[in-house]
């Protein structure tokens, strides 16, 4: 029997949106800091945040030094409701037939869970990277999840980040750039080898 080929996808701009504008916009209004500012603070932190060198308490606290009347609970519903299901997310039960599925996302997992809950019953394996004290792209993590895959496998690697795509290639995965308008889904099915069943 063929191995099956390994689908390593990532979350954010894949599965499931990024941040919004919309999102800080709110978070900001009413302080004295703008969005913009508190965009490029947070753009400092992520390392630590997406590596788990920051919790999820501590960067709360980081955000009401910054803010105005900020309420932890209400900011991260927002946040949480922020990250909104993409097309790509509709098609896991359909690739998970043909391929194994694995999950690879800089992010923190105490955001996730809903989205988790939906891609858990359609996948090999999951790694967030403040659970695992490494992110993309580190070739580390990469390795980390190929630990799993048997020699010879067809891999291909789906990330909307190009920065995250060129580690895997001294890899020998294949890689695919996810694209704002979701044309990478059509890209997928050729890749592990799936074909379009026909009916007469």
């Amino acid at each position: 029997m063929t191995a099956k080929p390994q689908l390593v996808l990532d979350l954010a701009g894949v599965l499931v949106s990024n941040f919004s504008s919309t999102f800080w916009l709110q978070l900001s209004k009413g302080s004295e800091i703008s969005f913009q500012d508190i965009r490029e603070q947070f753009d400092e932190i992520r390392k630590d945040l997406w590596t788990g060198k920051i919790k999820e308490d501590d960067f709360w606290e980081w955000m009401s030094l910054r803010m105005k009347q900020n309420n932890k609970e209400q900011a991260r519903a927002l946040l949480i409701q922020s990250l909104e299901p993409l097309p790509g997310l509709n098609y896991l039960a359909e690739w998970s037939e043909i391929a194994d599925i694995h999950i690879l996302s800089n992010h923190c997992k105490e955001w996730l869970e809903s989205i988790l809950e939906r891609v858990e019953p359609y996948t090999k394996s999951i790694t967030i990277s403040n659970q695992v004290g490494l992110r993309k792209p580190d070739i580390q993590i990469y390795q980390h999840v190929g630990k799993q895959f048997e020699a010879g496998q067809t891999v291909v690697y789906i990330d909307d980040q190009e920065k995250n795509l060129k580690p895997v290639i001294e890899l020998g995965w294949n890689t695919l750039l996810a694209d704002k308008e979701h044309k990478w889904i059509e890209q997928v099915e050729p890749m592990i080898g799936m074909r379009r069943r026909t009916f007469d």
